[in-house]
């Protein structure tokens, strides 16, 4: 028979739920922060290499001083800038990882280091501009350094932040699911009542749940704030254990090794245990024993 639409809605409803499940679950968010982290990551240092591949030449013009091409000063002032961008990418690549597990503590040195690498970069980018006061020049040539140095510092951010995302992913109030105590026991609960069930069938149910576990299940913290009563037998068994050969029963010894214990109840307490602890009498016999003939001759 074909489906119904309330069939079809409440497959539609099961699948929609199963979705929303394997969304929301830890590894799956990992997985989808995981593939941004890498774009994220692809695009920074894209951006990074294309900005020091840019001023490459002008420190390469700085550090020449005008020299003739092909000559040994025009050649070493190639070395310059990899110099100096080298450094700059290692100390980099150490922030990247140390961002992405969240150990962000004792990078003072690499941040003089990456800032002492910038501001040479700068200074070596724009030096000529600065010299002749070419505004279209300086900005140009600012540009590029700054960009490199604006990525550099937000991408250990953005990692950080990213790494957060995963983490609070599977914390429990993300998911959902708190996790029960260890030490917690398993209690018979009564079946939950079906509400389209006949009404007298739930009523019933409600009536064989005690007017206690209603309460409790109404107000759970009241119930589990709430210790169980002692009884006589409680305060009894306690002073059982506590007494010893030669120790006098009285009710302020009862109140000595019982704390809790009332002052009318250590008496019945202390009766109890009386009574437990001492013999009772031997039965007197009806007939007296014979006296033995050596007695009698004695007498």
């Amino acid at each position: 028979m074909p489906l119904s639409t309330a069939d079809k809605l409440a497959q539609d409803a099961a699948a929609a739920a199963q979705v929303r499940a394997l969304s929301n679950h830890p590894d799956v968010v990992a997985l989808r922060v995981e593939k941004v982290r890498t774009f994220v990551d692809t695009l920074v240092w894209v951006g990074i290499f294309l900005g020091l591949a840019f001023t490459m030449v002008n420190v390469q013009g700085f550090a020449a001083a005008g020299a003739p091409a092909w000559s040994l000063p025009w050649l070493a002032a190639w070395l310059l800038d990899p110099m100096v961008s080298l450094v700059l990418v290692a100390v980099l690549r150490a922030e990247q990882i140390t961002a992405r597990y969240q150990v962000l503590d004792g990078m003072a040195w690499a941040h003089r280091t990456k800032w002492f690498a910038f501001l040479a970069t700068y200074v070596m980018n724009t030096w000529q501009s600065w010299t002749h006061l070419d505004l279209a020049g300086i900005v140009l040539h600012s540009v590029p350094p700054v960009l490199v140095f604006l990525a550099a510092e937000t991408a250990p951010v953005l990692r950080d932040r990213l790494t957060e995302a995963v983490t609070r992913a599977a914390s429990p109030a993300f998911t959902g699911h708190t996790p029960a105590p260890a030490d917690a026991t398993a209690e018979a609960a009564p079946q939950p009542v079906q509400q389209n069930a006949p009404a007298p069938e739930r009523e019933r149910a409600r009536e064989s749940v005690p007017a206690t576990r209603r309460s409790e299940r109404r107000n759970p913290s009241r119930a589990a704030a709430k210790p169980r009563r002692k009884l006589l037998a409680d305060y009894l068994a306690e002073a059982r254990t506590a007494w010893a050969p030669g120790v006098e029963i009285t009710p302020a010894w009862v109140r000595s090794v019982v704390p809790d214990v009332s002052r009318g109840t250590s008496k019945n307490v202390a009766d109890a245990l009386r009574d437990e602890l001492t013999p009772t009498p031997a039965t007197v016999p009806s007939h007296p024993e014979p006296v033995p003939a050596e007695r009698e001759e004695a007498a």
